[in-house]
């Protein structure tokens, strides 16, 4: 077999080009949950007065998002409304986000300095925060991994902890995307975090910090079984790290990928995972406006993974993640297991506005290769694994238990049928 590193890192380089070139001929960037995001520079020459900062975003939606009749109003009105109010950056900065609310899109956002740097920060994998993954069972979130050496492993947070508040906030019933909006935050800022552990409560207070992190994960579960989690698909190294994961487990006899908790990330770092384990059909369909179809097809490769693969999603698993899980499901590549996913099937574009400021745009939905739209939907697991708060504190993972033992059943099946030939 041909070296697994040297003929990926070959196809990452023609995937990202590929996309570049392709995708609505678009320059800039696609948008996850965040979506699909290819990093765009803002051009920091251009400054705009505050009303014509609203006058051209005004026209950059009018003319760009996805659905033409703009959710079924006049977009005129919105300069009608405004006309002449608009006098500071922080007047326009709402007078936009007025605007994009009116329709009924939470993923189209204006995004002011801080806000922009601090997305496209996150893209090179720049993170502010304590240093902790969560995950949510019956309505609470749980501390569920730890990152050695960051802040919340100094301040004492563990693994198991169950958070009760976050700067005083009471996350009981939250989803994990507006828990982790309170523990994210600026640099050397501190968050106070209360957790339950065990029948104790306590109170950590914690100074964020940037943490190193890789979005990719690998390890050999057994000598026949490679597990491979896909943090997030948000960072341009994620396809390196990918490769990486992938050669350090070529051993191993078949494959689990855990998307669990993944909201999301870059359109081309989906498509490049889905890829590698296709060798045929259709990856993702993408209808733009005005009904523009573009279909995203497995590509021609020498090296295709084609060990049995297991993927693991969860309520968290989004956008990116879904593309890879719906685009492995419906070629029946993959078995699916856990929970019903979130349900993200729509696209983003991240403009580079003037004044230093960002647009996260809608311009496109997806279908799955067969044709369904999940947004709002979700994707069914081919089998449905719950996992239970006693599972979280017993520190079961009944989900990857499962998929092993469906992976192990697989490789004696086809050690079985070897012998037989």
């Amino acid at each position: 077999m041909k070296n697994i590193k040297q003929t990926l890192i070959t196809l990452c380089c023609l995937a990202v080009l590929f996309i570049i070139c392709y995708f609505f001929n678009l320059q800039g960037s696609i948008s996850p949950n965040n979506a699909a995001l290819l990093k765009s520079e803002p051009d920091k020459s251009i400054q705009l007065e505050p009303k014509e900062l609203f006058n051209e975003t005004w026209s950059l939606i009018k003319t760009s998002y996805w659905d033409d009749e703009l959710n079924e109003q006049n977009w005129s009105r919105w300069k009608k409304h405004y006309g002449d109010k608009i006098k500071t950056e922080e007047d326009a900065y709402i007078a936009i986000n007025s605007m994009l609310a009116s329709l009924n899109d939470p993923y189209s956002k204006f995004l002011n300095k801080n806000e922009f740097e601090e997305q496209n920060s996150t893209i090179d994998s720049k993170i502010y925060g304590i240093g902790v993954n969560i995950a949510s069972a019956a309505g609470k979130i749980y501390v569920i991994n730890v990152i050695k050496g960051a802040p919340a492993d100094v301040g004492g947070i563990k693994a198991g902890d169950m958070i009760l508040k976050i700067n005083g906030n009471d996350v009981k019933g939250d989803n994990l995307f507006q828990a982790a909006n309170y523990i994210k935050g600026s640099l050397n800022s501190l968050v106070e975090i209360e957790i339950l552990r065990g029948n104790e409560k306590l109170t950590k207070k914690i100074k964020r910090a940037e943490i190193k992190i890789k979005t990719v994960e690998a390890e050999a579960l057994t000598k026949d079984i490679g597990y491979i989690r896909i943090i997030s698909f948000i960072s341009s190294s994620t396809p390196i790290e990918f490769i990486e994961a992938l050669n350090k487990l070529d051993d191993t006899k078949a494959l689990i990928l855990d998307l669990r908790g993944n909201t999301g990330g870059l359109f081309q770092n989906a498509l490049f995972v889905a890829n590698i384990f296709l060798d045929r059909g259709d990856i993702v369909r993408v209808i733009g406006r005005n009904g523009h179809n573009s279909a995203y097809v497995a590509e021609n490769k020498d090296y295709v993974y084609d060990k049995p693969l297991a993927v693991l999603v969860d309520g968290e698993s989004a956008s990116a993640s879904e593309i890879v899980s719906a685009a492995l499901k419906d070629n029946n590549r993959a078995l699916i297991i856990g929970t019903k996913t979130y349900g993200k099937g729509v696209v983003q574009k991240v403009y580079s506005m003037p004044n230093n400021m960002g647009l996260n745009l809608t311009i496109a939905r997806y279908l799955t290769p067969s044709g369904r739209d999940i947004n709002k939907k979700g994707i069914e697991p081919n089998y449905r694994v719950e996992i239970t708060k006693a599972d979280f504190e017993n520190n079961n993972d009944s989900q990857l238990n499962f998929a092993k033992n469906i992976l192990q059943n697989e490789i004696e099946r086809s050690k079985i049928a070897a012998k037989e030939h």
